[in-house]
């Protein structure tokens, strides 16, 4: 072996397992990553539940019968919390669909303006499923 191979290899950090514990309390995510990252799980879980919603939709209004069976499903405190959840990953979803629209066409590329949008986001996503668990729950 050369040597500035060996001295390559004793500058070297030492290779270490990373777990998930390590990187949920070790390292702190940016808002933007934070958005990103759950813009991607809001997709994917909305992909893979979009199947079982049509087809529960397509049920319900087959007749006045199964529209009040499902009327008594969603009436249930269980299925409002499944329901705000799904309501709470699509107002994410579309929220932050919008602001990578804008970061498409080069506006807020910026690291401080991709912090604020990212925190917009997150806020407007949370104040609109807010509204939706309000109605949910008969409040309005």
């Amino acid at each position: 072996m050369s040597e500035a191979v060996k001295k390559m290899q004793e500058r070297r950090q030492p290779i270490r397992n990373v777990s998930i514990t390590d990187i949920t309390m070790n390292y702190k995510q940016p808002p933007s990553a934070i958005v990103s990252i759950l813009h991607r799980i809001s997709g994917f879980v909305l992909f893979l539940a979009l199947p079982f919603l049509l087809y529960l939709f397509e049920q319900s209004i087959r007749s006045e019968i199964s529209f009040a069976h499902f009327a008594g499903i969603v009436s249930h405190p269980f299925t409002k919390i499944v329901i705000l959840g799904l309501s709470w990953g699509y107002l994410h979803h579309f929220c932050a669909g919008i602001r990578h629209l804008f970061m498409d066409n080069h506006m807020a590329l910026d690291k401080d303006s991709a912090q604020r949008t990212a925190r917009y986001v997150l806020i407007v996503a949370l104040a609109l499923t807010l509204l939706v668990a309000l109605k949910l729950f008969g409040v309005f």
